[in-house]
């Protein structure tokens, strides 16, 4: 009978709890009743041994694949990133790709340059690269031109330079005009992009300033752009179409109609794609480290120079399958449609590039969504102007949506330790610390959250090698150094999520650290 167990904090189906032991050990105990002159069955060396061997070994295989049928059957047991894709299909819903990080650059430009300056889709600009870091590529990915005129600015009397601000960029990088095969004129025909790792953010939304992937077809002199849809079961026969499907390798693939739901591309015609790859944590560098011009030619020649004055921040990794499994249903409880706030907090979490969200509706048709970026940070420009496009098609038309950072509280937490004989106060000091971060990090952390000062004691106590903590410090900013919050607790406001204060070095890892008998 099916039983369902935790392992590794994982929900499986135990279908038959049958391995190569158990199956062993039930057919020698058959032996004395089934075949009882056979009783030489103790002995390794009987062929008969040999043959029950190989009857539990293949039993043991016929019972593993049971059970990983029964598993991947149900959403809540899955194990696999294929068999989550395939059922979260049946509700409309697909897993988010990894998230590009944005950023703001400003340019200093000579005083003496007066050259209009056009910035295209697709010019580059990248993070230097360090021996255990590589370089992390950052594009200007609007497909308006930018054009500066940099005869039109004032010179600086303190720096005489010229300067231009909010040149916004996204981390990936451009495939431009990717032949991805040709039409045979036949219905539902595939055709797989060559790079995996597909920006892709806003499925059947209207992008008003990028689109993630733009799918073209020519035949002769006629060229024809194809819309992105969620489904093609709206999509009428002449409809020039197209849906998209991303395996668990991250690979995707372009589907076109049959003549009945979305058009089919004319025998003959050439495929074309032009998208974004890239995404991921990597993009969220730090302040000042985009400095180098990979491919903007005019900005070089112009002795133009460029660096990010704010943290990069938005980028993500793909979706988990817990994040999806835990996500999607409510997702499709809205129906993908935002009337109530739970409906918009849900939707604006499915737009990658976003960590946590709270929805405030202030009258009948205004909503404000406070927004914190995956990684924490402020919302980019770029990010706001996404999410509001995607959410053109799911808001009632008469509600006006605005996006609003969160207000992120430091937290400094100052403990003495006592460290045990034989342990390096060094290697304590570091697990403490990390202990310490993990109850701030970003991940663990939410709005209106009360943090217990207790919590740090639990988990600084649970360090090996930690004899004893006396916590000194445990305040919010802007309150007295040395402050102990009196109730053991500080809760944040609605707006409100606790950061470490990174910025200050004492406490950048999470919690300042004194071992006792140390000067």
């Amino acid at each position: 009978m099916a039983e369902i167990k935790k392992i590794d904090e994982h929900t499986i189906v135990d279908y038959m709890a049958r391995d190569y032991d158990s199956l062993l050990q039930s057919m020698r105990e058959l032996i004395p009743v089934r075949l009882p002159e056979w009783k030489s069955y103790a002995s390794e060396a009987d062929f008969g041994n040999v043959l029950l061997q190989l009857f539990a070994h293949m039993g043991d295989i016929l019972s593993y694949y049971q059970d990983r049928v029964a598993n991947e059957s149900f959403l809540g047991t899955a194990q696999s990133r294929r068999s989550v894709i395939d059922h979260l299909k049946l509700i409309g819903y697909r897993l988010a790709t990894a998230a590009p990080a944005s950023a703001t650059l400003d340019l200093t430009i000579p005083a003496a340059c007066t050259a209009t300056i056009t910035i295209r889709r697709g010019d580059a600009f990248a993070t230097k690269s360090q021996k255990d870091k590589p370089s992390v590529r950052f594009e200007y990915s609007r497909e308006d031109n930018l054009v500066i005129n940099c005869g039109s600015l004032t010179v600086d009397t303190t720096t005489n330079k010229k300067y231009f601000k909010g040149l916004p960029v996204e981390e990936g990088r451009l495939v431009k005009n990717e032949i991805i095969g040709f039409s045979d004129g036949s219905k539902n025909q595939r055709f797989s992009l060559a790079q995996a790792g597909l920006i892709l953010r806003s499925a059947g939304a209207t992008q008003k300033i990028n689109r993630d992937i733009i799918i073209t077809t020519s035949l002769g002199e006629t060229i024809d752009e194809w819309t992105l849809q969620e489904s093609l079961a709206f999509s009428r026969e002449k409809q020039k179409d197209y849906t998209l499907e991303i395996d668990d390798q991250d690979v995707a693939t372009v589907i076109f109609g049959d003549g009945a739901f979305g058009a089919i591309p004319a025998g003959g015609a050439t495929i074309r794609a032009t998208y974004r790859v890239g995404g991921g944590l990597k993009g969220n560098t730090t302040a000042g480290t985009i400095q180098t011009i990979v491919d903007a030619s005019q900005l070089v020649l112009n002795g133009i120079k460029v660096s990010n004055p704010q943290a990069a921040t938005g980028g993500a990794e793909r979706e988990s399958i817990d994040h999806a499994v835990m996500h999607a249903p409510a997702v499709f409880r809205s129906l993908k449609r935002a009337v109530t706030e739970d409906d918009y907090k849900a939707l604006a979490l499915d737009f990658k590039g976003v960590g946590k969200v709270r929805a405030v509706s202030s009258s009948w048709n205004r909503v404000t969504l406070f927004v914190a970026p995956e990684g924490g940070g402020r919302v980019s420009d770029v990010l706001e102007a996404g999410l509001l496009a995607y959410f053109e098609d799911k808001r009632p038309v008469t509600t006006i949506i605005t996006i609003e950072d969160v207000e992120y509280v430091k937290l400094f937490i100052t403990a003495s330790i006592g460290v045990k004989s034989y342990y390096p106060h060094e290697d304590v000091k570091e697990k403490v610390m990390t202990a310490a971060a993990a109850l701030l990090a970003f991940d663990n952390v939410d709005f209106a959250q009360t943090i217990y000062l207790s919590k740090f004691y639990e988990a600084i106590e649970a360090v090996e090698g930690v004899d004893y903590v006396t916590i000194s410090e445990f305040r919010r900013q802007n309150q007295p150094a040395g402050y102990v919050a009196p109730t053991g607790k500080i809760t944040m406001k609605d707006n409100e999520i606790p950061v470490i204060p990174s910025d200050v070095p004492a406490y950048a890892k999470g919690i300042r650290i004194l071992i006792e008998g140390e000067s």
